[in-house]
């Protein structure tokens, strides 16, 4: 035993004499911190480290295996699931693990702004803090997307139309993000960089910064009822107070951290084994729309808030309520970086968690049930009104049958009957041209997928044929007003709304 602590012994000095981490490591894990923050409040950051080192570990495991291709990612899983040993668990560890680390991350920046731990001078380590929040949520949507099941897929779809609405750049947004204008191989290919590199590799880089903060500027006290925290004294104060009660992080505080962690893995482990993993689900078709997929529970309640929000409000909800929430997270420590700490004398703030936590837990229950389409009442059994076949081609009517085939009616309204979920299409070709049908129909926009991969060409030359003659009450045609001009030299006498 004594030569081998000598050998470990020999073996850490060769180390050290070379990279000279032993003395920095040693004092940052024995730094002094106040001894009121030995505590179980103080515990949610280091899980969310721990728990950010476990979805490290068995995301590259699991990368070893997967295929991030349109044709082989739903295959890859399967055999991940049926014939890798053990491989289930794998995929459930880190999918549990994904949701425990967005729980942890929540808790923990809920439990900084209750305790005013934002406040000078720990602005930096907040805004830090709200960054590492959002590259959580973008780690477990992106890693949602990589299973390419028919959740994944749609949810997808929703993210795309989504970032069609904004202004101006929506367009080459959704080609950025699809790395086309519809749901593909490159798209796999993308969410896979960015799932196992790009965040990751942020994600990483912020936690090092983050922690190297903690370090620099000490673990926030706890907050004591009438202390202010004053620019010009703080600093001092702080110090006086950890050279009067503190004691060293390892190893009089370290224990809670680590019996917090360890019980947090122990749950994620039992949740992998009696839940198993997610999905995936059905592979991916644009053409089944009454799968009633669901995001995963992270984001149900933007999904409940799509479900019920009318459409005219759906943009401007969901790009200036998060702009701002987001702006304000941000702003916060810059604002009120002074002052009162304590959660019972700031009750706004209070008050603003309990109605968060209450608004986000009743939204995520809805979405558990909420349906993704109100009302879907056509099913591709019910034939098209005959009065929308009168005097059409062969052309235009193939095209009625293709838009049977292919379930439009479950979106969409014809005569009065139909989905609610898409505007009715009763009189589609007097608000688009003919071209911009092509378009819509191909790479969709607003809360409509891309057919582009589930159409062939004669397919799509057929059902846009039919959805031209669709003019209401013989009204005129939608025309695209440049072209016009180019041909006749002149406008158009009247153009169609919406043209």
């Amino acid at each position: 035993m004594t030569r081998l602590r000598q050998r470990s012994v020999a073996l850490y000095h060769w180390f050290d004499r070379r990279l000279g981490l032993g003395k920095p490591v040693i004092e940052a894990a024995e730094h002094e911190i106040p001894g009121s923050t030995s505590s179980w409040w103080y515990v949610f950051g280091s899980a969310a480290s721990v728990i950010l080192g476990l979805q490290v570990v068995t995301g590259i495991l699991l990368a070893l295996v997967y295929t991030p291709s349109a044709s082989n990612a739903w295959n890859s899983l399967q055999f991940l699931d049926h014939n890798v040993q053990l491989g289930w668990f794998l995929r459930a560890i880190h999918g549990w693990g994904s949701d425990f680390m967005i729980a942890i991350v929540l808790i923990h920046m809920v439990q900084v702004f209750l305790f005013g731990a934002y406040k000078f001078p720990r602005e930096l380590t907040w805004i830090v803090g709200v960054f590492l929040l959002l590259l959580t949520l973008g780690m477990a949507f992106t890693g949602q997307v990589l299973r390419f099941d028919q959740d994944s897929y749609w949810g997808l779809g929703i993210g795309a139309s989504i970032l069609s609405r904004v202004p101006f750049i929506g367009g080459a947004l959704v080609d950025l993000t699809l790395g086309g204008p519809i749901i593909a191989g490159p798209t796999l290919t993308r969410f896979f960089a960015l799932h196992v590199f790009v965040i990751p590799g942020i994600l990483l880089a912020l936690v090092g910064l983050h922690v190297w903060m903690v370090l620099r500027l000490g673990i926030n006290e706890w907050p004591m009822p009438g202390r202010i925290v004053r620019k010009s004294t703080y600093v001092r104060e702080y110090n006086a107070l950890t050279k009067e009660t503190g004691i060293p992080f390892v190893p009089d505080a370290v224990w809670k951290d680590a019996f917090f962690a360890a019980a947090i893995m122990l749950a994620i482990i039992a949740c992998a084994l009696f839940f198993g993993p997610f999905g995936p689900t059905g592979q991916p078709d644009p053409t089944i729309i009454q799968t009633a997929p669901k995001p995963d529970f992270a984001f149900l309640w933007i999904y409940a808030v799509l479900a019920y929000l009318p459409p005219s409000l759906e943009t401007p909800v969901l790009f200036i309520a998060p702009v701002l929430i987001i702006v304000a997270m941000l702003l916060l420590p810059l604002v009120a970086g002074q002052g009162e700490k304590h959660w019972s004398r700031r009750p706004v703030a209070v008050l603003m968690v309990a109605v968060i936590a209450v608004t986000l837990g009743v939204l995520t229950r809805l979405g558990m049930y909420t349906p993704w389409s109100p009302i879907m009442n056509a099913w591709t059994s019910d034939p098209i009104p005959i009065a929308y076949l009168y005097n059409r081609t062969p052309l235009e009517r193939e095209g009625s049958i293709v838009f049977q085939n292919k379930q439009c009616r479950n979106c969409h309204s014809v005569g009065g009957e139909g989905g609610l979920r898409g505007p009715a299409l009763d009189s589609i070709a007097t608000r688009m041209t003919e071209d911009q049908i092509i378009r819509q129909v191909l790479q969709g926009g607003g809360n409509m997928p891309a057919y582009g991969n589930s159409l062939s060409p004669s397919e799509t030359t057929a059902l846009v044929s039919f959805l031209t003659t669709l003019r209401g009450n013989d009204l005129a045609p939608a025309i695209d007003a440049s072209r016009h001009m180019v041909v006749t030299g002149k406008l158009p006498s009247t153009v169609p709304n919406g043209h």
